[in-house]
């Protein structure tokens, strides 16, 4: 293992620093979307609050060329899905918002599914069941664990409510840059993969499918979709391995 996996406390201070603003991002959020707002009206509005309210960056915008602060992601769309003007939300509609935020040179990376108006019961469970699979895994992380333990408690969780978990898109490590070392995959064998050591910092972002896990690539070269138009729910937050387990830096107070 490279020491560059590990944070120093004084980094860890950074990040955790983070990660409390960008929490602070998603409590403003869940009080401003709603049906009939655009998604490239959501992006304006976090960009605004990141930049003027939080004095932060938002860390997605420019990186990798991508033109946006956000990826909205609404029902069947797996991930990657861009703000659009034309792109407004209905009642009924599931959206994830996938949010990194910089400040002082280290970065944090969360998502959360929105509910839109009246959900129907097949997609509460799925957005339901994703969360779960995401805190399954989280619990799993302390000194000693492998990156299987990770992957296995999402997908048996995922599994044994009869979803599908999406295999092209992981979680990664975090820090300085948005990706680092290592990845964390979201299906895999307990016991296996790279050890946990504290000081370690990664995402952990299952995407969970109603149906087949199978997706496709839209022609704009990022929005990802299933490939049987099922819906799909993803949820995510940073993570930091302490001395005795874990520690979420970007979780919102209750």
């Amino acid at each position: 293992m490279t020491q560059a996996l590990i944070k120093t406390p004084e980094q860890l201070a950074l990040m955790r620093e983070s990660g409390r603003l960008l929490a602070e991002v998603f409590t403003f959020l869940d009080s401003f979307v709603v049906a009939g707002l655009s998604t490239l009206e959501l992006d304006s509005a976090v960009e605004h609050f990141i930049r003027h309210q939080l004095k932060a960056r938002p860390a997605s915008k420019g990186q990798y060329n991508y033109p946006f602060c956000i990826n909205t992601s609404i029902n069947e769309v797996v991930c990657h899905g861009m703000p659009d003007a034309k792109a407004v939300l209905k009642d009924g509609d599931i959206v994830n918002i996938d949010i990194t935020l910089e400040k002082h040179g280290y970065i944090a990376d969360s998502s959360k599914m929105y509910l839109i108006g009246e959900v129907g019961p097949k997609a509460r469970r799925l957005v339901d069941t994703t969360f779960e699979a995401m805190w399954a895994a989280i619990k799993v992380v302390r000194p000693g664990a492998r990156l299987g333990d990770i992957g296995h408690a999402i997908q048996a969780h995922a599994e044994a409510k009869g979803y599908s978990v999406v295999r092209e898109y992981c979680g990664h490590g975090i820090g300085r840059q948005m990706h680092e070392e290592p990845q964390i995959l979201h299906f895999g064998r307990p016991g296996t993969g790279l050890e946990l050591r504290e000081g370690m910092v990664f995402t952990i972002e299952p995407m969970l499918n109603q149906g087949s896990a199978r997706v496709r690539g839209l022609k704009d070269g990022w929005t990802v979709v299933t490939r049987d138009n099922g819906l799909s729910a993803q949820w995510e937050h940073t993570v930091a391995v302490t001395r005795d387990g874990f520690e979420v830096l970007t979780l919102q107070p209750q």
